[in-house]
């Protein structure tokens, strides 16, 4: 092993710094992450997220959610960072999710959460940006009101960070 190998592998052994980086805003593989606190009172929508996912039944799936917090984990040394996104789920697997069989469109149910409420972290380069608005309806169908259509977005550039707060721990 070489010794910059051998040395990142003895970094990584010594584990997680105590300090945590939290953001409001995460620019990364061409996706405009926002938290929802800070896109409170802003025109534009940033904090819905889409993964790729599997059921126990191995069934593939897209779980959609948005965007509570953006974490940043560092080991001991400024390449080994890790960023996690802290993520609402809604519930794509049972009652939550409904797909248009003519156009393809899908809708969530906003009032329908995901079961596994512990399982809130996923990694932010697993997530693409999608977001959510209410589908027009020509009649007042009070069947729709808590569903959200599903559009996902296109990547547009390049990664930054933007910070917001440190977090200690003891």
């Amino acid at each position: 092993m070489g010794g910059s190998a051998a040395i990142s592998l003895s970094l990584l052994c010594l584990g997680l710094e105590r300090k945590v980086k939290c953001y409001n805003r995460y620019f990364f593989n061409g996706y405009v992450f926002h938290t929802e606190e800070y896109e409170h009172g802003r025109k534009t929508y940033n904090s819905g997220v889409c993964i790729k996912g599997w059921t126990s039944s191995e069934f593939e799936v897209d779980y959609y959610g948005r965007l509570e917090e953006v974490i940043e984990l560092q080991y001991h040394s400024e390449q080994n960072r890790v960023f996690l996104f802290k993520c609402y789920w809604y519930d794509t697997i049972d009652r939550g999710i409904r797909v248009d069989p003519h156009y393809g469109l899908v809708e969530i149910n906003s009032k329908a959460r995901h079961r596994n409420v512990n399982d809130v972290f996923v990694f932010a380069k697993q997530c693409q940006e999608v977001y959510y608005t209410y589908t027009p309806s020509f009649r007042k169908d009070r069947s729709r009101v808590d569903w959200l259509s599903v559009f996902k977005t296109k990547p547009k550039g390049v990664s930054r960070l933007f910070r917001m707060r440190t977090k200690t721990q003891v």
